[in-house]
């Protein structure tokens, strides 16, 4: 499947791939900790009110699960519903040099089209394992551009990506996984204005990427034409969503099939923002040397150019985040409670947290200055200098984003999360004990049974 001459349309190379490709012993590993994570964490948003809206914004009942709900869905709709919950808090996994969120998107998609065709385990690992894959390769092809026009990754890679899963899940020949992939180019879509204001959109985007998947392949499957040049054709998806950089193809076809990226994907041990990450674990070990925040004077931090426009600025409005949602994308709040609390997960993230003074006097602490030579987004760092009332400075680096491939969360961290977001969601014991063994099944090639994670 690698051979194909360079004339070739890009999307007749990704629709061989997602027909043929068999995913190693090691992709499977990584995908069986995708379905955990994701469905933990759709458990843990199940009672939030942007859950709730999209619930009553469904249709169709139906087969399909909605995690952490009774109510059967129609097969858009649970895909919608539950990409919006696993992305709702921004804990779910990233890819370094992206930076996407594959797992929300992708297990989605692939899970609702397995309960409705009947699909075992085996055909629905391979579908996460080739969608989260194509995903994360897109990324690569025109990093910062995206988010410099305006769009959100994850929206926009997300839905030729799902389009390919489901089609390799279904076990759809190359051409019509190529006609699938021609459709979804027109169906994606996300924006990235939520920064002004903390609104949902974003925990949509997800969700809509994974409905936007399924319909294009379904469509595909149906006999429904779409463009085979929609990757690299004159009016193609990078022209469209990428425009102010040219589009470099190789880190996505390079070692397609043969070497898979998908193993280097990252968990995050945090509720935020993916950059934000390194910047709370450099103020932890501040905090570990024992100064207050009284103590501290200033904060400054070196950062990469491209994350300023979403994680800093307006710098005074990330200093005083209008509610919780838009704390996650706020270096200085997500700083401040890494501080004061030793932690940055779910109950962090609330409106009445970025209300609370000391919170908000240790943030308008922290500034930044960009870093030329910092490497993002090929790797996400951290950096602080604290000056401290006694004139006494310390700085800090954290040279990697920890969950990523320099340090991977261990299986027992990764289980402790599950479980954590299970209680968060509020199942007891023995839900979460049936949970833990349906989604083990499914790891394993058995049957795709979720009605464990109807609580």
């Amino acid at each position: 499947m690698n051979h194909v001459p360079i004339s070739t349309p890009v999307a007749v190379k990704l629709a061989a791939f997602a027909a043929e490709a068999a995913p190693s012993s090691a992709v499977a590993a990584v995908c069986r900790r995708l379905i955990f994570d994701i469905i933990g964490l759709s458990v843990a948003a199940r009672h939030t009110d942007y859950v709730q809206a999209a619930l009553a914004s469904a249709v169709d009942e139906g087969s399909c699960t909605a995690h952490g709900h009774q109510r059967g869905l129609g097969l858009y709709d649970a895909a919608l519903v539950n990409g919006t919950a696993a992305h709702g808090e921004d804990y779910d996994d990233t890819f370094e040099g992206g930076p996407i969120h594959a797992g929300a998107v992708i297990v989605s998609a692939v899970l609702a089209i397995a309960e409705k065709r009947g699909l075992g385990g085996k055909a629905a690992m391979r579908g996460i394992a080739v969608g989260s894959e194509l995903m994360c390769r897109m990324s690569l092809v025109a990093p910062q551009a995206t988010h410099k026009a305006g769009f959100h990754p994850t929206a926009i890679f997300g839905a030729p990506a799902a389009a390919a899963a489901v089609g390799a899940a279904l076990g759809l020949d190359a051409a019509t996984i190529g006609r699938a992939l021609g459709i979804s180019g027109s169906l994606a879509s996300g924006i990235i204005e939520y920064l002004a204001d903390g609104s949902s959109t974003k925990r949509l985007h997800a969700g809509a990427a994974a409905q936007a998947g399924l319909r294009a392949a379904l469509l595909a499957e149906g006999g429904f034409t779409g463009p085979i040049t929609v990757f690299d054709g004159s009016h193609g998806f990078y022209k469209a969503f990428a425009p102010s950089k040219a589009p470099d193809f190789t880190p996505l076809l390079d070692g397609l099939g043969s070497r898979w990226i998908l193993e280097t994907l990252a968990f995050k041990p945090y509720a935020c923002g993916t950059m934000t990450q390194p910047f709370i674990d450099c103020v932890k070990k501040l905090s570990a040397t024992g100064v207050s925040a009284d103590d501290i004077v200033s904060i400054t931090c070196r950062v990469g150019e491209g994350t300023v426009h979403r994680l800093w600025e307006p710098l005074a409005e990330k200093h005083r985040p209008p509610n919780g949602y838009a704390g996650k994308f706020s270096t200085p709040f997500c700083m401040a409670v890494g501080f004061l609390d030793g932690e940055a997960g779910l109950g962090q993230f609330t409106d009445e947290r970025v209300k609370d003074p000391q919170v908000r006097a240790l943030a308008a602490k922290i500034s930044y200055e960009v870093d030329p030579d910092d490497p993002y987004p090929r790797n996400f760092t951290g950096h602080l200098k604290a000056t401290m009332r006694d004139g006494t400075v310390h700085e800090f680096q954290q040279p990697y984003m920890r969950g990523g491939a320099h340090e991977p969360l261990s299986d027992t961290e990764l289980d402790d999360k599950f479980e954590a977001n299970l209680r968060f969601g509020r199942l007891g014991d023995s839900a979460i004990a049936a949970l833990r063994n349906a989604l083990g099944r499914i790891a394993e090639g058995g049957d795709v049974d979720l009605s464990a994670s109807r609580a």
